[in-house]
């Protein structure tokens, strides 16, 4: 169970990258993430030969009820209306609410993942305290979007930019028409790197240079940050595997070396090495399945109700396929490797020496 619950973790850690797609790009400030960019490079990027559509947000997040409640933390940005679900054709949005959605400056639209936890329906106002843009900030749901797949992420709250900006013009005037970071398709991946190259040519020497990478280089990004937590989680779930198989190993030792004996006598009635090691060796991978088994049956709702905690720390926390593959494996190696030295040294006793180990 602990090596299928860790080895989950690792794998929602990622799922960002796991979940990019093969066309998409995104332009971001070359120094760092957190650095706008002026919204005046949106045309000048859209006229890149090979660009098909882009799109821009903006960070927004601002605190929602009790910041101390990590249910209350899902991401919130300031985005483009008209074409922010271009570039992301993974949200689906329902016709009419889409419509709403735009002809309305201070409406959202909402995951239907946080719709869910937060009793959040259309017609609903959520009250947002600003952090990075100061105020109290109301926003009416008027959709609610669903993933067209198991790995888009359905934890976010979409916003209009332009009512960002309109309110950012009268509080912070200096901050006026600063976008967060571009979101471009082209028409060939195979196009991206030169794409990239000629768009950061063009502001290399300006005041706010641009970094262009594809969207699963951009996530990698944000992952090899927590590199070092991945890789402890990592190391852990092996130190479990050597934990179990020296449990396992030591049970199946123990219960040899009650059977000496018996394997003696029946070394003495004519079978063979080959039915001593399916004895020894079938015995062992009995327990290891076993346990593997009830692992991976417990690993399920530990996985659940861990999700249904953190329901936006973790997007998308699903028990993958290769995790019960690897769970399998591991168990069925754990069975393996524990029967060898009981095995060979039973194979090694001689039938005097069995006999003699009465009592």
């Amino acid at each position: 169970m602990s090596f299928g619950f860790l080895r989950t973790v690792v794998t929602a850690w990622s799922y960002g990258v796991e979940a990019s797609a093969a066309n998409r790009m995104i332009t971001r400030a070359s120094v760092s993430f957190i650095f706008p960019l002026p919204y005046a490079y949106r045309d000048q990027i859209a006229r890149v030969p090979g660009v098909t559509h882009i799109s821009y947000a903006n960070w927004f997040q601002g605190v929602y009820k009790d910041a101390a409640d990590f249910k209350n933390f899902f991401p919130r940005l300031a985005i483009d209306p008209d074409t922010y679900f271009d570039v992301y054709p993974e949200y689906l949005v329902p016709e009419q609410e889409m419509k709403t959605f735009r002809a309305e400056r201070n409406s959202c639209i909402v995951g239907q993942k946080i719709a869910k936890e937060h009793g959040f329906s259309i017609g609903d106002i959520i009250t947002i305290d600003g952090d990075i843009y100061p105020g109290r900030w109301d926003f009416v749901v008027r959709g609610i979007y669903k993933g067209r797949d198991a790995t888009a992420d359905e934890t976010q709250m979409f916003f209009h930019w332009n009512y960002l900006n309109e309110r950012i013009r009268e509080l912070q005037p200096s901050r006026e028409g600063d976008v967060g970071w571009y979101i471009l398709t082209v028409n060939n991946p195979a196009e991206m790197s030169s794409v990239g190259r000629t768009i950061d040519a063009m502001y290399l020497n300006s005041r706010a240079g641009t970094k262009t990478e594809t969207e699963r280089e951009f996530q990698q990004g944000f992952v090899s940050m927590s590199s070092a937590i991945i890789r402890s989680l990592e190391i852990v779930s092996f130190i479990i595997i050597g934990i179990i198989l020296l449990v396992l190993a030591n049970t199946i030792v123990m219960a040899a070396r009650e059977r000496t004996t018996e394997y003696a006598v029946l070394k003495t009635i004519g079978f063979s090495p080959g039915h001593i090691i399916g004895l020894i060796g079938g015995e062992s991978l009995l327990i290891a399945g076993i346990g593997g088994a009830l692992g991976l049956a417990l690993t399920f709702p530990v996985a659940g109700a861990f999700a249904s905690m953190f329901p936006t720390f973790f997007p998308v926390f699903n028990v993958e396929t290769i995790t019960i593959i690897l769970a399998a494996l591991v168990a069925a190696l754990a069975g393996v490797v524990a029967a060898l030295f009981p095995t060979i040294r039973a194979l090694r006793t001689s039938i005097a020496e069995g006999l003699r180990a009465i009592g």
